[in-house]
């Protein structure tokens, strides 16, 4: 047995709401660079919509979900996989909890819009069959010798990225120290079995292994080539892959749908935690012009409130 890791992130650019990283853990049948997982996972997903019910599209989160859409999609794919995991999240919060966000587990880092409410879920999708597809994909990843052991999520609230990038004099530099953090967390370098990490790269970022060596306590890491499309590195039975549009991978694909979900939820209580303020407000997406046009409508109800800078907006 081997294991697929993948990691992705959303949330990068804007000015507000979190920035979210998620990594999904499969175990596969033998060599894990040789396994085709969309081909293990096809009676159940493909990156093309569908309309089939029992079916999901699991691709770039970009593909899966837009305003116009709806968050349906996205909900009946992300929902479906926690249930492979026995989780069954009810609320915004609960999801956090299931994927050990920083949202529950540091309250010092819980903003003012997240504190005393939350968001019940499924927003839109029919809850009702969210078990019946959990059956059927729990059956195609038997019938192909596959787990999904773990699916695990940072989200980083503006204050705590402000500080990360505060620390690290590097917005790019920052998303690296998270993720690989994070990526630590369900991954043991130590572990015999043959492991293939795949992550999507960071920035204009070409070189991974001094970032990797700060989480690898002095392990040995072997760079294997640098280039601009793809960096690779061994450590250990790792192999692990900085690459352009890591999302054809289906590892990296769950992962970008789950950061897309909990980005997107996060956003709409923000949103109506300011529209209780300021009436008639326009919600925003956080990108940097509109965020702008954002601040300026709540600026007044922002200092009324004692909400500082430094919790709301991400400096950079």
């Amino acid at each position: 047995m081997g294991l697929l890791i993948g990691m992705d992130e959303a949330g990068y650019g804007p000015n507000l709401g979190p920035l979210v990283v998620t990594v999904t853990v499969w175990e596969v049948p033998g060599a894990p660079r040789e396994f085709d997982l969309w081909a293990a996972m096809a009676d159940i997903a493909s990156q093309l919509p569908t309309r089939e019910p029992l079916r999901l599209q699991i691709a770039d989160s970009k593909q899966v979900y837009s305003p116009g859409k709806g968050l349906a999609a996205l909900e009946k794919s992300v929902l479906s996989a926690l249930r492979l995991l026995g989780q069954v999240p009810q609320t915004l919060g609960e999801l956090s909890a299931d994927l050990n966000s920083q949202i529950s587990n540091l309250k010092s880092q819980i903003p003012p819009w997240l504190i005393g409410r939350d968001l019940p879920l499924p927003t839109e999708f029919d809850t009702s069959l969210i078990g019946d597809i959990a059956t059927e994909w729990l059956g195609c990843c038997r019938r192909a010798g596959v787990t999904l052991r773990a699916i695990r999520s940072e989200i980083v609230q503006p204050e705590r990225f402000n500080a990360l990038v505060r620390d690290c004099d590097n917005k790019a530099l920052a998303l690296s120290r998270i993720s690989l953090n994070l990526l630590r967390s369900v991954w043991n370098p130590d572990d015999a079995r043959p492991t293939l990490v795949i992550c999507d790269k960071h920035g204009g970022r070409n070189r991974y292994d001094d970032l990797l060596a700060e989480v690898l306590d002095d392990r040995m890491v072997f760079a294997v080539g640098e280039s601009r499309e793809r960096s690779v590195y061994r450590v250990g039975s790792t192999e692990l892959r900085f690459q352009m549009k890591a999302e054809a991978n289906f590892p990296v694909a769950l992962a970008s749908l789950v950061c897309k979900y909990v980005r997107e939820l996060s956003m709409h209580v923000f949103n109506q935690f300011w529209a209780e303020q300021v009436a008639g407000l326009k919600p925003t997406a956080g990108y940097p012009i509109d965020a702008a046009r954002f601040r300026a409508n709540i600026a007044e109800a922002q200092q009324r409130l004692g909400i500082i800078d430094d919790v709301l907006w991400r400096e950079r």
